[in-house]
Parts: C-alpha cells; structure tokens; sequence
C-alpha cells in the first residue's frame, strides 16, 4: 500500500514539473526579447545620398564615403531589397547601442504604395507581386521582434517635392539675372500649397500615421508599448543672403549644385517647409495618434547647407578627401543638385539631389539615438551642439 502510494505520488510529481521543464520560451514580439528600432517612410529616412560625404566636381571619390555598394540591403548584401529604395548603410535609424534596427523606408515613397517601373511601398497595407507596404511589412515584423520605437518621415513627396525643385532650378537656369523667372509664383509650385491641397495632403499623413499604429496593433502591441516618433524635415539650403555663390550667371548650379534664385531659396525656407512641416505634426493629431513624439529636423543642418557659406566643395575648403581632419565641419551635408552630372557611367543619381548626405544622416542618426533615450523614447529639436566627430558621428544635441 505504501509502495503503491508513493509510486503514485511519484506518477503526480512527474506529470507537474514535466511541463515546466519542456516549456518552450516565449517567443519575442511585443514587450518580449531584444529591442528593435523601425524606419519607414521615404527618402529623407531610407538613407538616400548616404554614400557621399561632402561633394567634388574634381572627384567623385574625394567624398565617396561607402562606394558603389553603399545601398546593397538585401539578405546577402549583393543588391537592393527593392530597386532604387536606396537604403544606406548610413540611415539614421541604425543607432547601435545594443539596440537592433531595420529599414523600411523607400525613397520616393508617399503615404499610397505605387506601383509601375520602380516598386514604392507606401504606408499601408498593400499587397502584390511587386511586394508589400511598408505598413504591412512592419506588422509582419513587429509580430515576432520587440519594437520599441517606430521612426516616421512621411509627407514630402505628397506634396510634389522632386517636382517643385525642378521648377525651381529651371526657372534659375533658363531666366537671366535681370529678369528673374521666380518659381514660387508658378502655378506647378503653388498649387502644392493651396489651402485645399495641404488639407487632402493632411489627411494622407494621417491615414498612413493610423496604418502604421494599426500595424502595431494587429502585431498584438498596445499603444503603450512602443513609441511613434514623427520626424519633420530639414532646411537643405539656407535662405537667400546664406549662400557663398552669386546668383549672377550660373556658378550657383553649375559649380555648387544649388540652382534656385535668393526669392526662391528664402520662400523655400520660410514658407514652403513650414508649411510641409506644420501638416506633418497637425497630422499626427488628426489621426489621434496618443503614442507620439515629434523629432524636429528644421534647423537640424544649419551651417551645413548646401551652398551655405562657410562651407565648400573639397577643392574649395582645401582638403583631399572625407577622410581629411575636420571634413565633416568644411563640406556640406546635403548632396548636390545634379544634373548632366549622372549620366553615362557616372555614380550619382539624380534622385540623390537635395537629399542628406553621410555626415546629414549620421547626425540624424545621433539625435534619434538621443530621442530612443535608453528605451523611453521623447521628442525634441536637432540641432549641432560642436564640431568634429564624436564616435564617427557630429555632435548634435536634442533640446
């Protein structure tokens, strides 16, 4: 009797701590395993014109800081997941830090995926042979890793920015000095900025802010467990008195890359980027989005710009290449303006123009460190706190 009860008690003493010596471990998703950071969104966050480092029209190597292999993002690190997404090893989301990140973003995405001769997922749910939306392709990820923060750049190309610095540069290049063709009177520019557009425009932001939370969600988050920080956009190119090169002839675009008229540049910086930038964050609570934080880029590249003086071309500041002693203080950190310039065997791209460069997305990268805060992610304002390079990257502070 006592054999056969102390057998049985065995029996029940085996059967409970049997399950808790084969229970598998919970797999990571939502709160659960190593932090993630996420970037979706367009060019201003996928890395675009991250392999140059400064500019030269001496050599293109002088600023050539990650060669031809610089947006390569696949699997296997021998091409692009998707073509022309141009997602730099530079991208600022890359933050380091024990903190594990992946690039979503697209250049030339808008908040609708489009479809054609270059695939550009936008922030929704689309799905096709092509591939899938930017939001769709976060659900599937967020499903099984913990993201903690998921960064936002979203907008621009919604309100036509490839288009608008065309016009600008064409009217600079086909009107004389004397009789100055201004593009923010024309009508391909203003009708950007009607107040019935930047409404329509709104609306898309906040649709694609809402899919990107609903992504979340369906990935079995709540709203507390991860952080949306929105990011505004930087001014490429300072205002009309800023620049080091005369608008007299065409030096500004010929040699600096920076074809627009001081009318144009200073209506650029006080009109046309507040305005994008004011619908962004006014996006954020017409989706009612609670999680937020905004990561203000604004003045972000001041002192840096394209063409701003007390910057240069390599030739022009007097040093040899990006590798040079206080390159990242001399050379600018946006990407020039090109042209004729990418044709035939060159390695630029034309959709690199106006875009932040190396030393742009590295100092991005710096402040979105600051903002992921340890895992507490906060919002705040961008701006150069010194000079040189502090672990590879600018100083930047976020006030």
């Amino acid at each position: 009797m006592i054999r056969s009860l102390t057998a049985s008690l065995a029996v029940i003493g085996a059967t409970l701590v049997a399950p808790l010596a084969t229970a598998p471990a919970h797999a990571d998703g939502a709160g659960v395993g190593t932090p993630w950071v996420v970037s979706v969104g367009d060019s201003y966050i996928s890395g675009e014109a991250g392999r140059w480092a400064g500019s030269s029209n001496s050599s293109s190597a002088r600023a050539d800081a990650l060669g031809s292999t610089a947006y390569y993002d696949n699997a296997a690190g021998t091409g692009e997941a998707i073509n022309r997404c141009h997602r730099s090893k530079s991208a600022e989301i890359h933050i380091g830090g024990g903190v594990q990140s992946l690039n979503l973003a697209c250049s030339g995405a808008k908040t609708g995926t489009a479809t054609g001769s270059d695939f550009k997922p936008g922030l929704d749910f689309y799905s096709g042979s092509e591939g899938v939306g930017q939001a769709r392709a976060l659900q599937s990820f967020a499903t099984s890793n913990n993201v903690r923060m998921v960064v936002v750049s979203i907008g621009g190309n919604d309100f036509n920015f490839a288009g608008i610095i065309q016009q600008c540069v064409t009217d600079f290049l086909a009107s004389p000095s004397w009789w100055k063709d201004y593009c923010n009177d024309d009508s391909s520019v203003t009708s950007n900025f009607t107040s019935t557009n930047v409404a329509t425009v709104k609306s898309r932001i906040a649709t694609a802010l809402t899919n990107v939370r609903t992504a979340m969600r369906n990935a079995n988050y709540t709203d507390t467990q991860w952080t949306m920080l929105v990011q505004t956009y930087p001014s490429p190119v300072p205002t009309g008195s800023g620049f080091r090169y005369s608008q007299s002839g065409y030096t500004r675009q010929n040699t600096g890359g920076c074809g627009f008229w001081d009318n144009d540049a200073t209506w650029a910086n006080n009109t046309a980027l507040p305005t994008i930038n004011n619908t962004v964050t006014g996006a954020i609570s017409q989706a009612g989005i609670t999680n937020a934080q905004v990561l203000n880029l604004s003045s972000a590249f001041n002192g840096r710009r394209l063409c701003e003086t007390g910057v240069g071309l390599y030739e022009e500041v007097g040093l040899a290449n990006w590798l040079s002693t206080g390159a990242v203080d001399k050379t600018e950190w946006v990407n020039q303006i090109r042209t004729v310039t990418t044709s035939g065997s060159s390695p630029y791209y034309i959709q690199e123009s106006l875009h932040p460069n190396y030393w742009g997305q590295l100092a991005v990268r710096n402040c979105v460190r600051q903002a992921y805060n340890g895992g507490t992610p906060d919002g705040g304002t961008c701006v150069r706190s010194g000079t040189g390079l502090l672990n590879g990257e600018p100083r930047m502070a976020l006030q």
